[in-house]
């Protein structure tokens, strides 16, 4: 026994043995370990060309979420300190002013194009020296050349116009050059945006500008489903209509609407003009056989006479397309508090977060124009009153109108808004490179 005990004894001391060198080997290299790490820290700390791995990240806040009030608030509300910095271009008078010359230039659906250009010229933001820049504008008025037989505007001049001016600032300033114009901004307010031609197998068969796929265009088209025409990094805006409209006409929940529905403009008896296109996919000529001997509808087939009053007495405006899904009537619609009734399949609209658009207009498959008075009979017996509330909230009015002086909530201000928050999002992404997949969201990669 007690040679067994001896034994067991002998063992436990080896034991112990073992574990206090291997104890002692550890700590040996803990303090190896300890000391490179010291040494790595303090080397890095102290050596510029490795000072980027410890330097933080300066993002700023982001703006503070939407609570949903009774009036409009974007869903990020802002100053114009937290939106964007903005450096305007200052090109040769060829490339806007001069064109100023014909008063229609700056009146007409396309105006856009000025507005915004007027607004970010006395915009608290405006970036003076273009260094501090997270944005760079390219103001060239395009559709301001009034020379076709119809008197709308000619657009064959705008890619030479464009990229002239696209020449011009990437020779005289380096931010063009630095990032290959991912961070300029320019404005296609027509049909197609910037495939600049109103008919759209000639829009998708020219295409977006080759020199402008990788900028930031704010473009009044926008459709669901994938698109020529919307392959660049884009912002929706809508159409341009003076913002004196609000002036003109008494609130509209004080005026007297004793028309039912109102349309007037383009409707052609045979659509398929010479060209062989088919004008509003007949969706115009459908609406007036079905209904223009309907005492209901006031139709007529010129925008003329007194548009605009009309509209004020009206309950719903009709908003079909035309060449293209979208229409100033929507515009004018909205501000003179006439629920819009949107018949333009797959059509995008600005703004919808701060519009909300389901909650002020209806829309109508291009199909069910044929129950277009029935569809209309429903809302006015159910919920037109929560509509028109919805609708004659100023704040929304104001988010479609353009002012030359820039307002909090106006359109330019929702159209920067959109921008400060590609910024984040590109930001967030490692600034990799935005393109554009579809017709929803910005793909970063």
């Amino acid at each position: 026994m007690k040679l067994m005990a001896r034994r067991a004894q002998l063992q436990h001391h080896q034991c112990h043995q073992h574990l206090s060198l291997k104890a002692l080997h550890l700590w040996k290299y803990y303090k190896w370990i300890l000391w490179l790490a010291l040494f790595i820290c303090l080397f890095l700390t102290t050596t510029t060309s490795y000072s980027f791995l410890f330097r933080p990240l300066h993002l700023k806040p982001l703006l503070p979420a939407k609570t949903n009030p009774p009036a409009l608030v974007e869903s990020r509300k802002s100053s114009s300190a937290a939106l964007p910095k903005i450096y305007v271009y200052e090109l040769p008078s060829r490339y806007n002013k001069d064109w100023l010359s014909n008063s229609r230039c700056d009146s007409h659906l396309f105006a856009s194009e000025v507005a915004i250009h007027e607004a970010l010229l006395g915009y608290p933001g405006r970036a003076v020296d273009p260094n501090e820049a997270d944005f760079f504008f390219v103001p060239v008025y395009v559709s301001c050349n009034f020379s076709t037989p119809n008197g709308f505007p000619s657009l064959h001049h705008a890619r030479p116009l464009l990229s002239s001016a696209v020449d011009f600032v990437s020779s005289h300033l380096p931010f063009w050059n630095l990032s290959h114009g991912r961070d300029h901004v320019f404005v296609a307010s027509h049909d197609y945006g910037a495939c600049f031609h109103a008919m759209e197998d000639v829009a998708i068969a020219d295409g977006i500008p080759e020199f402008m796929k990788r900028s930031i265009i704010l473009q009044t088209f926008g459709v669901r489903p994938p698109h020529p025409c919307q392959q660049a990094e884009h912002v929706l805006i809508p159409p341009y209509v003076p913002p004196d409209i609000e002036d003109e006409w008494p609130a509209p929940e004080k005026a007297r609407r004793d028309i039912f529905v109102f349309f007037r403009g383009k409707m052609e008896v045979h659509p398929k003009n010479v060209s062989g296109r088919f004008y509003s996919k007949t969706v115009r000529t459908e609406i007036w056989r079905r209904y223009s001997g309907n005492s209901r509808f006031r139709l007529q087939r010129k925008r003329s006479g007194d548009y605009r009053a009309e509209m004020a007495r009206s309950v719903f405006c009709l908003c079909p397309l035309g060449w293209a899904p979208w229409s100033p009537r929507l515009v004018e619609a909205v501000a003179l508090g006439c629920v819009p009734v949107i018949v333009a399949d797959g059509i995008r609209l600005p703004f919808p977060e701060a519009l909300r658009w389901p909650e002020i207009s209806l829309a109508v498959p291009e199909a069910d124009v044929g129950r277009l008075e029935a569809t209309l009979d429903h809302v006015a017996a159910t919920n037109l009153s929560a509509i028109q509330q919805n609708l004659w909230d100023p704040a929304r009015r104001r988010a479609l109108l353009f002012h030359r002086r820039m307002a909090e909530g106006d359109a330019t201000w929702h159209a920067l808004t959109a921008l400060q928050g590609m910024r984040l999002r590109r930001r967030s992404w490692g600034d990799g490179e935005a393109v554009r997949t579809d017709g929803h969201e910005a793909v970063v990669r």
